[in-house]
């Protein structure tokens, strides 16, 4: 192993592989911030760099761009709402209402000193028990991910306000109807298409994002637009503003510490990927979070910004795992970095760190070198970045649109996709002026449908028994868990009620006495 590990470093400290690294990282930084391109465009988008390259080099330059989208993915998210990924629409729950406080500075530096963090610690964990690790990925089965995505959904009261949990809970219905849209991946049948060949794959996640964020946000604006005007203007100079106090820091560093390592689970898991990462990361810290702290989640807690960022991170790193060593995708974007290295004559498996230990190693390697090459380049830019909130909104209301727009048809290159944005965008706005939250719809939506397959795939090889939920002591431990999160609040509610009432009691008989 520490063979390997010398080879790789050798490798990954070759000027043009350090050079590779910082282009990526650029490259991928700039790709993230546009609303809608992401990370899988922006690695497709290097694929005939790579043809010519050492497949060291192309890997490396891939997986700097890859943490370089994701990292540079939150900025849009936390400007204008707009999510530049899926994996950053969580950080827009928190990271736009800073932005509109005034503290974009601080929102931006935040996320940046916490995807660092994350991608780092994510790549320490990768270095030493990468191995181990894909064993681990291994072991889960079917219905090991249905009990996970289960216990997912128990996360949408992390989603919604106070005295909104019914109204969450309908929302994460809803999402859950939207992923049944499009192919039985079972049966091959088409579902809820209406006839309509463009349906057949489904809603994109990303024009869903799009439409009920941006776009809807856009709306709002226009509507508000006479009481936007009367709002005093927001100091530019604190915008710029990057200092997190003691108090702060001492805040978000358990939050951090645990989202990193729980990100990097996460994506070691085939399937699961930085969005989900994300999103469950958001939900378990609003958990830890106590009643007063719980309120400002959704409102501009430095907590919900914190969680999400190191998560996705963590994660980007974490799908690494089953890539290198099983040569499983572990998302979208790796999918595509498999097929680049099977073209570039390198097969990913169980042999590539003995077969291929100078592309094995140099990758993880070259991960430390991107993280720090991600904070040089973007601390310095956030004073300026920010002052996007200084464009004034009759320019960048349009400039939203603009991207939006693009962004969902670049994916795809049909015009459907924009009218169905569109559709959907009436219909959020109209929920939105109700005041449902729309986060736990997209919450639904993302784990309906890995949740659907693996519990199709778990009673095909039950025989169509529920039988596998017992079976394994996994399974239904993670129920378990499942169950009693959902119902943590009424029992915590009817202990509260209960103490109140002895106290009320032994009040009166004190004065009765």
């Amino acid at each position: 192993m520490l063979e390997g590990i010398f080879t790789g470093l050798g490798t990954a400290l070759m000027p043009f592989n350090i050079l590779m690294v910082v282009v990526g990282c650029f490259a991928g930084t700039f790709i993230g911030m546009l609303p809608g391109l992401g990370p899988i465009s922006a690695v497709a988008l290097m694929i005939p760099i790579t043809y010519g390259l050492d497949p060291a080099s192309g890997i490396i330059l891939m997986a700097g761009v890859y943490y370089g989208a994701v990292f540079g993915g939150s900025t849009s998210s936390i400007l204008i709402n707009a999510p530049g990924c899926a994996s950053t629409v969580v950080t827009s729950f928190d990271g736009y209402p800073l932005a509109q406080q005034g503290q974009a500075g601080k929102a931006l530096a935040l996320a940046a000193y916490c995807s660092f963090t994350g991608g780092t610690i994510g790549a320490i964990i990768l270095l030493f028990a990468a191995p181990a690790l894909a064993k681990v990925s291994l072991s889960f089965q079917s219905g090991d991910y249905f009990a996970l995505m289960v216990l997912g959904l128990t996360a949408v009261a992390a989603f919604s306000g106070k005295g909104q949990v019914i109204k969450a809970m309908i929302m994460t219905v809803f999402g859950l109807m939207i992923s049944t849209v499009g192919i039985d991946t079972m049966t091959g049948a088409p579902r809820f298409t209406f006839g309509t060949i463009d349906l057949l794959d489904g809603v994109s996640f990303l024009l869903l994002a799009m439409a009920t964020f941006a776009l809807t946000e856009v709306v709002m604006s226009i509507m508000k637009r006479q009481h936007l005007e009367e709002e005093p203007e927001i100091d530019m100079a604190a915008l710029g503003s990057m200092k997190l106090s003691k108090e702060e820091v001492k805040e978000v560093a358990p939050t951090v510490a645990r989202s990193s390592v729980f990100g990097f689970i996460i994506g070691v898991l085939p399937g699961a990927g930085a969005t989900i990462a994300s999103f469950l990361a958001y939900g378990m810290e609003r958990n830890f979070a106590s009643a007063k702290e719980k309120l400002k989640f959704g409102k501009g807690a430095l907590r919900g910004l914190a969680a999400p960022e190191t998560a996705n991170n963590a994660a980007s790193t974490g799908s690494f795992v089953p890539l290198l060593t099983l040569g499983i995708p572990g998302s979208g974007t790796t999918a595509i970095m498999l097929g680049a290295l099977i073209a570039a004559g390198v097969q990913p498996g169980p042999r590539l760190f003995v077969d291929n230990p100078d592309v094995f190693w140099s990758v993880i390697i070259s991960m430390y070198f991107g993280n720090l090459v991600l904070l040089i380049l973007n601390l310095p830019l956030i004073p300026y970045i920010s002052r996007l909130l200084a464009i004034p909104r009759p320019i960048l209301i349009p400039l939203i649109l603009f991207f939006s727009v693009t962004g969902v048809y670049l994916v795809s290159f049909n015009t459907f996709d924009i009218q169905m944005m569109v559709f959907i965008t009436v219909i959020a706005l109209f929920l939105k002026l109700l005041e449902f939250p729309m986060a736990p719809m997209l919450l639904g939506y993302i784990l309906g449908g890995i949740m659907e397959q693996n519990l199709s795939r778990s009673l095909v090889m039950s025989d169509g028994s529920l039988d596998f939920i017992w079976e394994r002591p996994l399974t239904l431990t993670i129920i378990v868990i499942a169950f009693i999160l959902l119902f943590m609040p009424l029992i915590s509610k009817l202990f509260e009620s209960r103490s109140q009432k002895g106290i009320e009691a032994s009040v009166n008989k004190g004065e009765g006495g």
